[in-house]
C-alpha cells in the first residue's frame, strides 16, 4: 500500500540532505511517495513539489521578519495541502526556525514529526531542546557531540554522521586528483589555487565577497603564482561574482557554475564562509581561514547569544581552534591574508596538522544515508504508520 510522507528542506545543505533520506526509505518502501518542498535533488530523488524551495532561501535575522507575511502564508497553504493528502507522517529537514513551527502545528493536528539536523544548541540559546521535544518525536543528528544535549528530553535523537562524509573518500584530495581538478578548471600547473567560498545564499555573497576579493588582492601582490577559482551555485551568484571580479581585473580570477567541490579539490587552501563548507574544506583536508559578516544588527543580537568558543565546525569537532576563525570586524582583507600565508606555512612545517582532519573524517563516516533511512524506517513501523491507520477527524 502506497505511503505518503511530508518533507520540507528550505536551502541547498538541506536539499541534498532530503534527498539521500528519500532514496534510503524508498529502498525499505519502493511505493512511498514524498510531498513537500526541496531543490534540485530531491525533485529528482521522486519529490512531489507544493511550493519551490526558493522562496525559503532567506538569510541573517532581519530578513526573515520582512517575509514573514509570505512564510505565514506559505505555512498555511502547506497545512491545508497536508490536511487534503493526509501523509503518514513528516520530516522537516533543516531551516529550523520554519520547520519546527511547521512541525508543531502538524503534531498538534496528530501527525508524527521528526527533524533531520540538530540546530546549534550548542552554540546559543540551549534551552530550545525543549521547545525541539515539543515539534518532533525523533531528530536525526549530524554530529556526535550533539546528542548529550537531548539526553533528559521526550525525544528520540539518533547521530547518523555526515552524508557529505561518506561521500567524499579519504584519497580524494590527494594531490592526482587535485592535479586533475585544476587541469579541469584551466588553471596552469606551477600555480597555486586559492578556493575563494562567500556562500550559497545572495545576501552572504553579498557581505561576504568584497572582503575576500581585497584579501585576494593582498595575496596576490605577495605570491603572484597564486590563482583564485570562486564556484557560483545560482544565476543570482554568478551575476553578483561577475559584476565583483570586473572591480578586480588585475586579479587571476577563475569563476564557474557549480558546487564548491572541485574548487575544494584543486586549492591548495581556502578562505571559507562558516558553515558546510569548513565541513568539506576539512573533509579534502584543505587548510583554511574561516570567516563570518552579518548585517550589524544581527551580528550584536548574535553576539549577545553566543555560548561557544567556535563557529567553524572543524574547530568544533576538534575541541579547540584547529583553524583561525575571523568574524565581523575582525575579517579584514589584512587578516585573511595573513591567515591563508600562516595555514600554507603551518601545513609545510607541520605534517602531522592534516592528520587531524583525517581523524575527524573517519568520526564522522557512518554511511550517514542508510542510517537516517533505517532510524527514519524503524520510527514509522513503531508507530504503525500507514493508510489506513490516519485518524482524518483529528485535522
Amino acid at each position: 500500500m502506497q505511503m505518503i510522507i511530508g518533507i520540507v528542506a528550505g536551502e541547498p545543505s538541506g536539499d541534498r540532505l532530503g534527498a539521500g533520506l528519500m532514496q534510503a526509505l524508498r529502498r525499505r518502501h519502493p511505493d512511498t511517495r514524498f510531498v513537500g518542498i526541496g531543490g534540485e535533488q530531491m525533485l529528482a530523488a521522486g519529490l512531489e513539489p507544493l511550493a519551490p524551495m526558493e522562496v525559503l532561501m532567506i538569510n541573517g535575522l532581519a530578513e526573515p521578519v520582512k517575509r514573514l507575511p509570505l512564510l505565514f502564508g506559505l505555512m498555511r497553504r502547506l497545512l491545508r495541502q497536508y490536511r487534503q493528502l493526509q501523509p503518514v507522517a513528516f520530516i522537516g529537514v533543516d531551516f529550523n526556525v520554519f520547520n519546527f513551527l511547521l512541525e508543531r502545528l502538524l503534531r498538534r493536528r496528530g501527525l508524527p514529526t521528526a527533524h533531520y539536523v540538530s540546530p546549534s544548541v550548542y552554540a546559543w540559546r540551549p534551552g530550545r531542546v525543549r521547545r525541539i521535544s515539543r515539534c518532533a518525536e525523533l531528530l536525526l543528528a549530524l554530529y556526535p557531540f550533539e546528542l548529550p544535549y537531548y539526553r533528559d528530553q521526550p525525544i528520540s535523537a539518533v547521530c547518523v554522521g555526515h552524508p557529505m562524509a561518506d561521500e567524499i573518500g579519504p584519497d580524494d584530495g590527494a594531490p592526482p586528483l587535485q592535479q586533475a581538478a585544476a587541469r579541469s578548471l584551466g588553471i596552469d600547473p606551477d600555480k597555486r589555487c586559492i578556493a575563494v567560498l562567500p556562500g550559497s545564499r545572495v545576501a552572504e555573497v553579498k557581505l561576504m565577497l568584497t572582503g575576500f576579493l581585497s584579501a585576494c588582492e593582498l595575496l596576490y601582490r605577495r605570491h603572484p603564482d597564486f590563482v583564485f577559482v570562486i564556484p557560483c551555485v545560482s544565476d543570482a551568484i554568478e551575476k553578483l561574482v561577475d559584476k565583483a571580479c570586473d572591480r578586480h581585473r588585475r586579479l587571476p580570477l577563475v569563476t564557474y557554475r557549480g558546487d564548491a567541490r572541485r574548487a575544494l579539490t584543486a586549492c591548495a587552501a581556502a578562505i571559507v564562509k562558516s558553515g558546510t563548507g569548513t565541513l568539506e574544506a576539512m573533509l579534502l583536508h584543505r587548510p583554511m581561514v574561516v570567516s563570518y559578516r552579518l548585517g550589524e544588527l544581527s551580528y550584536q543580537i548574535v553576539r549577545r547569544l553566543l555560548r561557544t568558543p567556535h563557529i567553524a565546525l572543524p574547530n568544533i569537532l576538534a575541541g579547540y581552534a584547529l583553524v583561525p576563525e575571523l568574524l565581523q570586524h575582525e575579517a579584514t582583507p589584512e587578516a585573511l591574508a595573513a591567515g591563508i600565508e600562516a595555514q600554507l606555512l603551518r601545513v609545510e612545517e607541520d605534517p602531522q596538522y592534516l592528520e587531524t582532519f583525517v581523524r575527524l573524517h573517519q568520526l564522522l563516516r557512518r554511511d550517514a544515508d542508510e542510517q537516517a533511512g533505517q532510524a527514519v524506517a524503524e520510527w514509522i513501523a513503531q508507530h504503525n504508520l500507514h493508510p489506513a491507520g490516519i485518524q482524518t477527524g483529528s485535522w
